[in-house]
Formats: C-alpha cells, sequence, structure tokens
C-alpha cells in the first residue's frame, strides 16, 4: 500500500501546494453535508405536517440555512402553526436571563404566542389543549449544559405531551460542543429550574437524542407510566459525535442574549459555575463566561493558572468594567479564557482549577454566592463542600468519576451520532 504521507513529502512543492486546496475543499465538502432537521423537512416542503395542527417550541435558533425562521417558512408554504411556544428569552429572543416575552400574537406570521417559560406541564397542556394542537414540535439550538433552560422546556413539553396525547418532533440540530460528556451528576435533592432530572453536567447530546432518553428514563414517572404516544427525531444529516460547531459548516445564531459566540458555549459547562460566586461571570462584556473576575483581583491568578497548563487552554490578565448585572460600571480585574486546543479542552476541569485557585489567592474577596446557588449548578453541595476544605482540583474531579462512567452507559441505548 502507498503511504499517500511519504509520497507528498518527497513529491515537488507545487504538487504539495495543489493538494492542499483539494483536501480543503473536501473538508468543506463535507461540512456542507450538515443539515439540522429543519432543514430536512423544508427541502419536502413541510409535507410531513400535511394536516396535522402544529405548536411550535422554538426560538430565533430555529432557523434554516438560508436564515429563514421556520414559522415563518411554515407560514410560506402554507402549512402555518395554530400555536407557537416561547421558551426562556422569548420566541423572538428579545428577554434578558430568567425574562420571556408574554403572550402575544406575532405581528409578521399573526401565529398565536403563548409564553412557555417557567410553567408546570398541567399548564402548558392547558395551552396545547386552548391552541387545538395534535403535534408539537421543538426546534431550538441547545449549548450542551444541564443548566441550559432549554432542555428543561423540551422536557415540560413532552410531559405536557403526553398528558394530552400529542405527537412530539424534534428536528434536531448538532451539539456545539460536541458528544462528549464530563462533569457531575446532579443529585435528585438539588432539582431545580437550571437541572431537574439526574444527567451530568455536560450531557454529549443532541436534543433528540435527549428526548428520546427523557422518554424513556424519566418522563413515565411523571406522567403515571405513561411515555409519548409518538416520537420522532428528525435527525442531523452528517453529523458526527466528534464534531465541534466550527467544523459544521453552519452559522451561529446565538440562543440566548449572552451566548454571542461558540466559544462562549465551550466555555459556559464550566464557567457558568461562576454564576454561584460572588465574582462576576462575564454579563455585561462583550465576552460572559469567558470573562471572569471582580474589584480587586491582580495579575496573580492568570499566572497560577497557567502554571498548571490545563489542556486547551491560556489565561490572560483582563481588567473590564460590565455594563449590567454583577458589579455593573465597576473595574473589575481578573482573567480571559482563551483556547489553544478546542477538542482537548475540559470545560468542567478548568472552571474547577478556576474555582479552586481563585479560593486560595483571594480568600478575602472570593465567596460563594449566600443562596449557595452553585449547588443547583453543580448538581449537589460537594463540590462547594470540597474546595472549601481545601479540595485539590484531582481530588474534586475523581470524586465524580464513576457516576460519570455510569451516565455513560445509561444514555448509550439513546444515542444516534457515533
Amino acid at each position: 500500500m502507498v503511504n499517500r504521507r511519504s509520497v507528498l513529502a518527497a513529491a515537488p512543492a507545487a504538487l504539495v501546494a495543489a493538494a492542499a486546496p483539494a483536501a480543503a475543499d473536501q473538508q468543506q465538502r463535507h461540512y456542507d453535508r450538515v443539515t439540522p432537521g429543519a432543514d430536512r423537512l423544508a427541502e419536502r416542503g413541510w409535507r410531513d405536517f400535511q394536516g396535522r395542527k402544529v405548536g411550535v417550541l422554538t426560538n430565533p435558533t430555529g432557523v434554516l440555512r438560508d436564515k429563514t425562521h421556520i414559522v415563518d417558512s411554515l407560514v410560506s408554504a402554507g402549512m402555518a402553526p395554530v400555536a407557537v411556544f416561547g421558551p426562556e428569552h422569548g420566541f423572538r429572543g428579545t428577554a434578558q436571563a430568567g425574562g420571556s416575552e408574554g403572550s402575544y400574537v406575532d405581528p409578521r406570521t399573526k401565529v398565536p404566542v403563548y409564553d412557555a417559560y417557567g410553567v408546570t406541564a398541567t399548564k402548558l397542556a392547558e395551552m396545547y389543549r386552548k391552541a387545538g394542537v395534535d403535534t408539537i414540535v421543538f426546534d431550538i439550538a441547545d449549548v450542551g449544559s444541564r443548566f441550559y433552560t432549554y432542555i428543561w422546556s423540551m422536557y415540560t413539553a413532552m410531559v405536557a405531551a403526553a398528558e394530552t396525547g400529542a405527537a412530539f418532533v424534534v428536528l434536531d440540530r448538532p451539539n456545539p460542543v460536541g458528544g462528549k460528556a464530563y462533569g457531575p451528576m446532579l443529585d435528585p435533592a438539588f432539582a431545580s429550574g437550571v437541572g431537574r432530572k439526574p444527567i451530568v453536567q455536560q450531557h454529549g447530546m443532541t436534543a433528540g437524542e435527549l428526548a428520546r432518553f427523557f422518554n424513556k428514563e424519566f418522563l413515565p414517572a411523571d406522567t403515571g407510566g405513561r411515555q409519548l404516544s409518538k416520537l420522532d427525531v428528525v435527525e442531523v444529516r452528517g453529523w458526527r459525535r466528534d464534531t465541534l460547531f466550527a467544523r459544521t459548516g453552519l452559522d451561529w445564531i446565538p440562543p440566548s442574549p449572552n451566548m454571542p459566540l461558540p466559544q462562549t458555549a465551550l466555555a459556559y459547562p464550566g464557567t457558568c459555575l461562576f454564576e454561584g460566586t460572588v465574582f462576576s461571570e462575564g454579563r455585561g462584556t462583550t465576552r460572559p463566561f469567558e470573562t471572569i473576575g471582580a474589584p480587586d483581583l491582580d495579575w496573580r491568578w492568570a499566572e497560577e493558572l497557567n502554571r498548571l497548563r490545563l489542556p486547551g487552554a491560556r489565561f490572560r490578565e483582563t481588567y473590564f468594567a460590565p455594563t449590567f448585572n454583577k458589579f455593573a460600571g465597576k473595574t473589575c480585574g481578573g482573567v480571559q479564557l482563551h483556547f489553544t486546543d478546542e477538542e482537548s479542552f475540559d470545560p468542567i476541569r478548568t472552571a474547577v482549577a478556576m474555582l479552586v485557585t481563585a479560593k486560595r489567592l483571594y480568600p478575602t474577596i472570593f465567596a460563594w454566592r449566600g443562596d449557595n446557588f452553585v449547588d443547583k449548578l453543580s448538581g449537589s453541595a460537594r463540590l462547594r463542600t470540597m474546595i472549601d476544605s481545601g479540595a485539590g482540583v484531582d481530588d474534586v474531579v475523581g470524586a465524580w468519576r464513576e457516576e460519570l462512567a455510569g451516565f455513560g452507559r445509561q444514555r448509550r441505548q439513546h444515542l444516534i451520532y457515533w
């Protein structure tokens, strides 16, 4: 067998130069084949919904490759939904964290929009009945973290669909941070709106895979033993589990106001833990969740973190004044996280290292929020109590090794992409 690498190494420079663009073109053609579920149905003129009374749970990320929103596309195709359901931040995405847009009639499409953020499954089922839906379509780009609320909006919508007998369709999209799972499992005693069911902190699944997982593992306990009458996942064509968003060829649509870039999503499963501290997690800056700090922090944090040589990460000393949220208008010192190798980066180990070093370097500045919100984010009191007791990074991360492995085995039968 001819070794292509050795042939290229021995080839004239002109031949090597010609081979490089060809390889790049081949790689780009692969990316162009990554087609979200919504685009696959739109290619068929949305005929799959012919004669159905469709309700759509979506937000600004529910767009086709040509940037047309799926609700607008459905209306143009003569398949207008009977209702739209808006999650956190709203259907059109105007609300900040913890907010929604309320209920209204969409001025563009004249479709009724129901505010579904934070409602119970019983209340959502009432909305389904009022709208007369028989099919719920979910199309929201998730970012792969347990505490990002869209997957729990999907779960509530699934429970309500089971109660009303509605079919459930997930128009699947890539997980932008890939298919690896990291971090601790949620203890059900710490369930909340930022984590309702026991999955790990970075679940490494698409919305479609999670829907299959939820339907089998959790739904029966919340519906008197029922599963969905019909669950369909319209799969992403051409996506593999090891593919990060930058390699999909898709354009990034911010799924919420503080998730501006794919790199934000890479950091978020870890650095969102700083929401549970008195430090700023970077809201009110142009790089939230990559910029972390507080007043009176200095260069020592970046130097200490860089000495750890965390895979895929480099830290830069930075100073910033958030425009809103924690320390609005006040000068903060801290670090900006830079990615040196996105594929080897472990967001949760990195964040644990940041927490451990911050507590050690700045014992009079660093503190947890008084309500121990970090326990809800991390899924138990273990992270907080271990760091408070002086545990090192390896000890903290090692504490969840077995439960992470167990989650990997549990989710395996529900995976779609390899």
